[in-house]
């Protein structure tokens, strides 16, 4: 895959350039090529860098190679072809697109309504390291009361993405009201900690806890996925213990610094995969 003008500048404080984030796509691809194979995709793009205003986009309808494989979604009026990711190649076409965050569905192709990972966003109103710590391991701990084991990784902006892996029995509609039940719970136990109040002004500095990723379309920033901001951070797998100590908080982990990690700790997020659960009844 050749990527045009390798030199574009897409991080201006830091230098990182679009070749450099393709090369960092290419290097991290064995890890991230199992998370995001199947998912559709909505591209976060930057033509001119991150110190202008992105755009995103959904639909690809031209402008795209045979190869790239799309799948089409039904909406209002009409119909979305989602890009598909399932190779190094198809990656680097989005890179190439100036596509800094690939956001992805929780379910894949082909059946898109049964996802297969259900997502809680915790997104605090202020930076407090400590006080976001314990309300990701209050949202593992009652979980665990579910019988689920969770996964965590770095937003690469503000907060933590916390994951429980699905065995697809349970449909969008059944996830996402999980996902709802499990933040009503959340608030009813710690109310001044968590809240699930969209608006800002209504959040009283509480921690939003976002649990809207679970139903199509809607999706979240893929695992591995850079983030556009200063840094560039990266959308990181981590382990709970290095959450607990502080180790990682949402953007210490960037485009430099995740392939020497991920050559010494492979992918944290590996038996992710391999343990999918039932969602509880009742």
């Amino acid at each position: 895959m050749i990527i045009s003008h390798p030199e574009k500048v897409l991080f201006p404080d830091d230098g990182i350039t679009k070749g450099e984030l393709a090369a960092y796509y290419e290097t991290i691809a064995p890890v991230m090529l199992p998370h995001l194979a199947g998912r559709p995709i909505t591209m976060e793009r930057f033509h001119r860098g991150i110190a202008e205003k992105g755009f995103i986009q959904k639909s690809v309808t031209k402008g795209f190679p045979e190869w790239l494989e799309r799948v089409e979604v039904p909406k209002k009026g009409g119909s979305v072809h989602h890009p598909v990711v399932r190779d190094v190649r198809a990656l680097l076409w989005l890179a190439n697109q100036n596509c800094i965050t690939p956001h992805v569905w929780a379910s894949r192709v082909p059946d898109l309504y049964h996802p297969d990972v259900c997502i809680l966003d915790l997104d605090p109103s202020a930076d407090e390291p400590e006080r976001l710590r314990d309300a990701a391991c209050a949202v593992r701990d009652v979980l665990a009361e579910f019988g689920l084991t969770s996964w965590v990784k770095t937003s690469g902006s503000k907060g933590f993405h916390i994951a429980v892996p699905l065995d697809r029995s349970a449909d969008a509609g059944a996830v996402s009201g999980f996902a709802h039940g499990v933040g009503r719970l959340m608030v009813e136990r710690h109310p001044d900690l968590f809240t699930m109040e969209f608006a800002k002004v209504d959040r009283g500095g509480r921690i939003y806890l976002d649990v809207g990723r679970n139903h199509p379309p809607a999706t979240f920033a893929a695992a591995y996925a850079v983030r556009p901001k200063p840094g560039a951070p990266v959308s990181a797998p981590c382990t709970w213990e290095e959450l607990e100590s502080l180790a990682v908080r949402p953007q210490t982990l960037t485009l430099r610094s995740m392939p020497a990690r991920v050559a010494k700790a492979g992918d944290l997020w590996g038996d992710l995969l391999r343990t999918p659960h039932s969602l509880p009844v009742g």
